[in-house]
C-alpha cells in the first residue's frame, strides 16, 4: 500500500482528531460550542502575537479604552518587554505578556482576550519567578501587576507577604517533581 502524502499537515492536529476523541460523543450544539472556543483560543494567540509585535516596534494603537489598545499603548509607554520567559527550572517557568524591571520596580501586564475572568495569581506567579530567577527579594522592590480584559484594567500591588509564599511553593514543588523524575530514570 502506498499511503497518500500529507506533508503540509505534519505536526498539526485536526480539531476533530483522534487524539482528542471525546468529540465523537458530542451533540451538534456541543461540537459548535467547542469549535467556537477553539476559534477564540486561536484568535487570542493571534492577538497576543500582534500585540507583542506592536510593542517590539513601538507602534502605538489609536487611543481607546479597548483592551488591546490600552494594553499595547501602556506597554509601549512603560517601555516593557513583550513575551518574556521567566525561568526557575524545567519544571516551573512561564511567559509574561509584558514586563519591565527598572528603578527597583517590577511591572507585569497580562493581556486576556477571552471572557473567562482572569486571576491575579498568574501574575503573582510571574513575579515570584522573576524574583527567583534574578535573586531579588520581593520585599526590597515595588511591584504593580495589571490584567487587561473586557475593556477594563485590574490592578494589583502585591507585597512580599503575597509573593514570598509563592516563591517557597515553587521551590518545594520543584524539589518534589525533581525527586520523582530521578526515581523514573
Amino acid at each position: 500500500m502506498n499511503f497518500n502524502k500529507h506533508s503540509n499537515l505534519e505536526g498539526r492536529h485536526a480539531f476533530l482528531g483522534a487524539s482528542k476523541y471525546h468529540w465523537i460523543r458530542y451533540s451538534d450544539d456541543k461540537i459548535a460550542e467547542s469549535y467556537s472556543k477553539f476559534l477564540a483560543i486561536q484568535r487570542g494567540t493571534e492577538l497576543h502575537d500582534f500585540a507583542a509585535q506592536c510593542i517590539r516596534l513601538s507602534q502605538k494603537l489609536p487611543r481607546s479604552k479597548k483592551t488591546l489598545n490600552s494594553y499595547v499603548n501602556d506597554a509601549i509607554g512603560f517601555r516593557m518587554i513583550p513575551e518574556q520567559i521567566l525561568y526557575y527550572s524545567d519544571n516551573c517557568f512561564g511567559t509574561a505578556d509584558a514586563i519591565i524591571f527598572k528603578n527597583n520596580f517590577l511591572r507585569i501586564h497580562d493581556l486576556k482576550t477571552g471572557v473567562i475572568p482572569a486571576h491575579m495569581e498568574q501574575l503573582r506567579i510571574y513575579a515570584a519567578l522573576f524574583c527567583l530567577e534574578y535573586g531579588i527579594k520581593p520585599g526590597e522592590i515595588g511591584m504593580e501587576l495589571r490584567i487587561y480584559q473586557n475593556d477594563e484594567i485590574i490592578y494589583d500591588v502585591p507585597t512580599a507577604e503575597d509573593i514570598a509564599p509563592i516563591m517557597d511553593r515553587i521551590v518545594v514543588s520543584d524539589k518534589i517533581i525533581t525527586k520523582m523524575k530521578e526515581r523514573e530514570e
